[in-house]
Parts: structure tokens; sequence; C-alpha cells
């Protein structure tokens, strides 16, 4: 039987780390590939996030491609937690050092992926008319990336400015002697609160659940540093390939229960001080151990009310309704102090929900406020939400939508049965936003890639997930997040933060270093819960 030809081997969707190393990985191997960027420049996240404040949670030495040793030495960081504009200026390098642009199609939105049972083919439309065939389909649109707003009634009637830290204008936004509301204090939230705070004539934040917190301590590398950093840095990505999270942050090995209260203190004060998210890793039982949780949670609590003067304010931002790090930790530049100043007011939407929009504000069941902006930093709806809205439809019309109505179901993360040829990055059941994602995106990129070339050496066209091997695997999923604090929390990880969405734990949570390894076994045994045809 004779098939249509497509247009190229693979189309990419997304231009930010994942699709950029897909294109680049992708064309190594031989294949033809061309993606669509719904922005008009890479970078992903990093292009639509640029709120005041907004720099990665992971240190920058770590948070970079790991595939070519020389990109690593030609590329300097200047700071700890490098800014946004500092990783896109590196994401541009990127794309400008692999030439990556010349098959990128920017400004355009793919709006339809339909497989075809006949031609064996994926055909992709977009919104700007185009229409594209390939063999196969790699889903680089991200984790984060469909940002949402709640559907608060009246908001369409305010007057104000309505701003997103998920959809950033490119130009500065002047908030000068302007009242401003920031809505949501997650990680967002928490970046650009201190930082608008300072501009804001007046700045009000509504929060409805208070998080956890680590200052970041960030600081400017200095020249020596930067030279120790490259003489290191192959030592350093092969520690990192040892860890759950990626990236290496000394992770601790002893029980925080079997320490005396002392020698436990110390080590929390230590890490506390050194700041960054490896404040969370210091015990090998913090996220599988409530008692020992709640001694590393108690101690950021403490921090809180000795740094916020008003008992009031620091009770109200302590968390109390989750363990620490079952959502993701944040790490900030003075936020709990922000809540200090004079022209800041702490609004508790638990207690005073927001009711609705005016023209000039918003009201709660008790008071009526009154903005020249708002700002959401509501979040996404995460992991599902930017694959579903490209209206995926799989064989025999399957919408993936309908599939994934009870939840997503994944077989490593990477396919999902009845969907032949097409790779969710970072996807629902693989490892994505509970590592450091540069680090996930080589590893799925890297797989995806020898997978592709095991088929083209027996001339296969064609791999699926099987639905056995596909149960089996989110039962794993979900027995490993069973034995963690991870279920404990409200959070977008169970999508709890999109009203209607099914209450599943998305992501892998045995570790990246785990999920290599069973990657790898899979590889080895020559792909066994895949179906491959010719």
């Amino acid at each position: 039987m004779t098939h249509a030809r497509p247009d190229y081997d693979v189309v990419v969707i997304g231009a930010g780390f994942g699709g950029m190393y897909a294109i680049h990985r992708l064309r190594q191997a031989g294949h033809s590939v061309y993606c669509f960027e719904a922005g008009d420049g890479v970078g992903g996240t990093w292009y639509w996030n640029r709120y005041p404040g907004a720099r990665c949670d992971v240190e920058s030495i770590q948070y970079s491609y790991s595939f070519d040793p020389d990109l690593e030495q030609d590329w300097d960081w200047s700071e700890r937690y490098a800014t946004q504009p500092e990783i896109l200026r590196y994401a541009d390098h990127v794309a400008d050092r692999y030439d990556l642009r010349r098959d990128i199609d920017f400004s355009t939105r793919v709006t339809s992926v339909r497989y075809s049972d006949t031609d064996r083919l994926w055909t992709l439309q977009t919104d700007t008319g185009r229409s594209t065939t390939a063999r196969f389909v790699v889903s680089a649109v991200g984790c984060l990336s469909d940002a949402r707003i709640p559907e608060w009634p009246g908001l369409n009637a305010y007057r104000g400015e309505v701003l997103h830290t998920g959809r950033w204008p490119h130009e500065p936004v002047d908030f000068a002697g302007r009242r401003v509301a920031v809505i949501g204090t997650g990680s967002s939230g928490i970046q650009a609160i201190p930082v608008i705070a300072e501009q804001a004539g007046h700045l009000t934040v509504f929060q409805r659940t208070p998080n956890y917190s680590i200052p970041a301590r960030n600081r400017e590398f200095t020249a020596d540093e930067l030279r120790e950093i490259k003489a290191g840095y192959r030592e350093l990505r092969a520690k990192a390939r040892k860890t759950g999270g990626g990236n290496y942050l000394n992770h601790g090995s002893a029980s925080a229960l079997a320490v005396s209260d002392q020698e436990r203190e110390q080590e929390y004060e230590r890490r506390w001080q050194i700041g960054g998210n490896g404040f969370v890793v210091c015990y090998a039982d913090l996220f599988f151990d409530l008692d020992a949780n709640d001694t590393a949670a108690e101690f950021v609590r403490r921090r809180i009310r000795e740094t916020v003067r008003d008992p009031q304010v620091a009770e109200l931002l302590t968390p109390r309704d989750h363990p620490i790090g079952s959502k993701r930790i944040c790490v900030d530049s003075d936020y709990y102090a922000t809540f200090n100043r004079d022209d800041v007011e702490l609004v508790d939407v638990r207690a005073d929900p927001i009711v609705d929009f005016t023209p000039d504000g918003l009201r709660t069941e008790g008071r009526e406020f009154v903005f020249d902006a708002v700002v959401f930093a509501t979040g996404y709806d995460a992991m599902t939400g930017p694959l579903l809205r490209m209206n995926v439809v799989g064989c025999g019309g399957q919408r993936l939508a309908d599939k994934w109505s009870a939840g997503p179901r994944t077989y490593l993360g990477l396919m999902t049965a009845g969907f032949p040829n097409l790779f969710m990055l970072t996807g629902p059941g693989s490892p994505s936003v509970l590592a450091s994602v540069i680090a996930a995106i080589e590893q799925h990129v890297d797989f995806t890639a020898e997978l592709l070339d095991w088929m083209r050496s027996r001339e296969d066209v064609v791999v699926e997930a099987q639905p056995d091997a596909e149960d089996a695997w989110v039962e794993h999923v979900n027995e490993l997040a069973a034995q963690t604090i991870y279920p404990r929390a409200n959070s977008w990880y169970l999508g709890t933060n999109v009203p209607g969405k099914p209450r599943v734990f998305m992501p892998y949570s045995g570790g990246l270093h785990t999920y290599r390894a069973e990657c790898e076994q899979v590889a080895a045994a020559g792909y066994p819960g895949l179906a491959v045809k010719r």
C-alpha cells in the first residue's frame, strides 16, 4: 500500500527550550523538521512571562542546556538566579548558534492536530490558514503556557488596565503613583509583588492561599566564580543526572527526625542563609514523612513571623493547610518584608471573597476597592491545558480531550494510546515540573530521537503506546504519588486551580534519575509497551 508523502518528517509545536532542542536534535538525526510558534520569538515561557521581578527558580548555571559543552563555555551567566531578560537572551543565543529560526514559523498558533488512519500522517492547521502534514508530531507547548483568569462577573466592564503575569506586554508597564491590585500569591505573584510595591502608589494583594517561600539570596557572579563553574561544568552535570530534580542541590541523606533538635535547626538556618530551593532537600524524608516535613514547615513559619511586623498580617501569610514542598516551593527577594510597607495591604479572600468587578475596581463581600490596574497572577491550566487547546484528534476520530476527560493517561508521560507518532515533551506522567525542566526536556528529546532512529533502522513508520502499558504506567505514577506529601495540597499539580478539571496528580514523582533509568531499560529491551508497524 502506498501512503501519501508528508511535508515534513517531524513537526514540532512550540519554540521554547523543548522545541528548540527538538529541532536541533532531530535535524542532527537526519529528519526534515519544521516548527510552529505562537509568539514572534523563541523562548517559550520566557518570551511570555515578562512581569516585573520574573526570574527562574532554578540556578542559572543549571537552568541551561547540557548537550553541548562548547555552549556551556561560550555563555556567561551574570547572576545566580537569572532574570527573564537574561534567559531570553540565552534562548536567542541558542537559536542563533544552531540556526534554528530558519525552520520556525513564528506568530502562528496551531489550532488543529488530526491523524489520518489511511495515510498514517498528522495534519496540522494553524490560525494563519496553513495546513501541514507530518509523519511525527512533537508537542513542545510547555506545562505552564495556558494562562487563565477566573471568570469573575463584571470583569469586562472594568475600565482599568488588566494584566496577567503569563501574558505580559512587551513594552514596559509604568505603575508609578497608581493604585494596583495583584490577585494571586503563587510563584509569579511572589516574584512580582515586591517589585510592583516599589513602583506603585499603593498595592493591594488578594491572597487565597499563603505559600512557603525561601529567600533567593540572589547575587552577581564574580569572574573567578564563572571560571570555576566552567572548569567543573561536566562534573556538575554528572552529579545532577543522579538526582531526582535533575539539578545538583546537595541533597541530604539523613532523616529530619534522626538528628537532634539543635542540629536540625542549625541545618535549616544554614540552608536558609544559602537561599534557594535546596532548603527542601536538606533531609531525605521531607517529601515522605509529615512529621519530618513539619519541622521544616515550622522553621519557615517562624521566619515569617520574625519578618512581618504586624502579627495579624504575619498570620495571614503563614501557610498551615499544606506541607512545605507539596506545592512548588517559591524563591523570593524580600517578599515577606514587602508587607511591612505602609503602602501595601493584604486581603484574605477566603475570609472576604471577591464577588465581582466594577468599572473602577472590584468588590469583595465586605468591601469595595478602586484600582488603576489589576495584575492577575492566577496561574495556568497546567500540563494538560496547552495540549487540549490544540484540538488533537487521533485514530478513529477520537478526541484527546475526550480520552482525558477523567484525567490524563500516558505511557512514560510521552505518548498516549490511540494517538500514534505523537510525542508530548514533559507531558503528564513525566517528571517535568518536579525537575529542572531543561534536564527533563533533554532526556525526553533524546529518548524520542533514539526511538525514531530505531524505527528507521527497522523500516517502521508508526509507533503507538499500548493500552495495557499505559494503564500500568498510570497506576505506577499514582502509586508513587501516594507515597509522598504531594496529594495533600490543593495545587495545580492536581489541577485543583481550574474549576471542573479532574483531580489527578499529573507529574511522575519518582525523580528524574529514576525515570531516566526506566526509559533506558525500555529502550534496551526493544521498547516494550510500544506497538510499532511497518
